[in-house]
């Protein structure tokens, strides 16, 4: 992709080194809040650990195949952040179940710090871990270090803080708005350019990308400077959740006889509008609808009765397939005819009140592996359960997703419904040892599958192969907006 070469709008920020302050990078001061004895415990853990401790609580998974998932080398989606859930079976079995999982995940901006000597907290763990072992290729090009962001800045520049310090130069830090008119990047035979403060262009080696809102209509496929995440990790079902549902279900074919599988609920791909209310029906007239290439909560339908539904077919979204999920219920409605999750919920507040809740665990490759680098919660902005028993019907019971799109384009959090795994927060998750290895196992599981979909996705010569993403997503605006850009 190439972008004219007028001057931008904005020119990039030069982050400097020695400039890291932790009080910018934190919300609400959260490298102040010591971490939860479990959520360490479970951070501090070694492979065998938990290899020995998952394999005792089932004993009909392959330790051999869980040692090599746990080892598993990603050749490009080296940085995940699974959400997951902690739901009960109707025989009344606990799981953790995948709702998606994220290329270029946020999180460390509520981490509590693991080592409190380490004022960098996560953001250095990844870096060093991570982002620096990328550009030990030979294949890298000379040039500068640069940040790409499209929302959460204060996370984005704590990476590019952090990455100063650690590389000892000075790193750009660049806008990416999916709508921005005078970008401060470009793309020059594959190598990315910034417009710097000096006001002129500076070729990068390397990026960090924090780009989520659809980074494949203004970041080519295969470049040439190194991308953590590359853009071919989202299209493989990073920011895809049609490809990365199928991805799952490949990669679950693999696992077959190994006692290991990737948890989700029951999705139906590639659904055309006209047949959602079909499917709908199927499910028992409750469901969840996607459209499978918006994230940070949007495009995330709760059907629970017609108006909902009725609602939903009366908007324009613009894309022509879509997903439809069964929807997590609750206990006490009990539904007959699909077998299905229920979810178990926060401990009932003082006012007993249960609210829906997920687990945020991102992991990232090192040399033994894909690692936890962090971890929070979130739940719904309504009980699910009130103080009097009654049970909600409204969608925001369910959507446990801090971001919201301000009227100007850019992005916030609801942060007071953020979890932090602290010792004052923590404890009303309900969740123990077991679950954190649990939802670590299927963030592992799930980031093999997208990274094995990428990789499907490319030819022998690691180019993006439109003809066999057309075969797996046939979607005509979004194959126009991979290849305009």
């Amino acid at each position: 992709m190439t972008t004219n070469t007028q001057q931008p709008a904005k020119p990039s920020k030069l982050i400097k080194p020695n400039s890291f302050e932790p009080n910018n990078h934190w919300v609400n001061k959260g490298y102040e809040k010591p971490i939860d004895p479990v959520a360490k415990c479970f951070l501090k853990l070694d492979k065998p650990s938990i290899v020995r401790r998952y394999c005792m609580l089932n004993p009909m998974v392959s330790k051999e195949e869980l040692e090599t998932s746990l080892a598993y080398q990603p050749k490009y989606f080296v940085w995940a952040g699974a959400d997951l859930m902690k739901v009960a079976t109707k025989d009344g079995q606990k799981k953790m179940v995948l709702i998606e999982n994220n290329s270029c995940p946020s999180g460390q901006k509520y981490m509590p710090l693991v080592d409190e000597e380490q004022k960098y907290g996560g953001y250095r763990t990844f870096l060093e871990r991570t982002f620096k072992r990328a550009l030990n290729s030979t294949k890298v090009i000379q040039g500068e270090l640069a940040v790409l962001y499209d929302k959460n800045p204060i996370e984005a520049s704590g990476y590019a803080h952090a990455m100063a310090d650690l590389f000892n130069e000075e790193v750009h830090y660049v806008s990416a708005y999916v709508d921005e008119k005078s970008p401060g990047f470009e793309f020059r035979d594959g190598v990315l350019h910034v417009f710097g403060e000096d006001q002129t262009w500076h070729p990068i080696r390397a990026a960090f990308r924090y780009v989520t809102q659809r980074p494949w209509n203004r970041l080519p496929i295969s470049p040439k400077t190194v991308i953590v995440n590359p853009s071919i990790v989202c299209l493989a079902g990073g920011r895809n959740k049609l490809l990365a549902s199928k991805a799952y279900s490949s990669f679950n074919k693999e696992l077959m006889d190994t006692g290991l599988a990737i948890n989700t609920p029951l999705t139906i791909c590639d659904v055309q509008r006209r047949d959602i209310p079909n499917w709908v029906a199927k499910f028992g007239g409750q469901a969840v609808i996607k459209v499978p290439y918006s994230n940070a909560g949007q495009g995330v339908y709760i059907i629970k009765n017609e108006e909902q539904l009725q609602d939903f077919l009366n908007n324009n979204h613009p894309y022509e397939l879509y997903i439809v999920q069964e929807l997590i219920g609750i206990r006490e409605e009990g539904h007959e005819g699909v077998q299905r999750y229920t979810h178990i919920g926060t401990l009932p507040s003082e006012k007993g009140c249960v609210y829906v809740s997920d687990v945020r665990m991102m992991v990232s490759s090192s040399p033994t592996g894909l690692r936890p680098v962090g971890m929070y919660s979130r739940r719904a902005g309504r009980p699910i359960v009130d103080g009097f028993g009654e049970v909600s019907d409204h969608a925001e019971a369910f959507m446990t997703n801090l971001s919201f799109k301000n009227p100007d384009g850019t992005w916030n959090s609801d942060v007071d419904r953020m979890i932090r795994h602290d010792c004052h927060n923590f404890l009303q998750l309900g969740l123990g040892l077991d679950d954190l290895i649990e939802a670590y196992v299927q963030t592992v599981l799930s980031t093999i599958a997208i990274d094995k979909m990428a990789q499907a996705l490319c030819d022998e010569n690691g180019q993006f192969s439109k003809e066999v993403f057309q075969s797996l997503n046939n979607d005509s605006l979004l194959l126009s907006e991979i290849m305009n850009s």
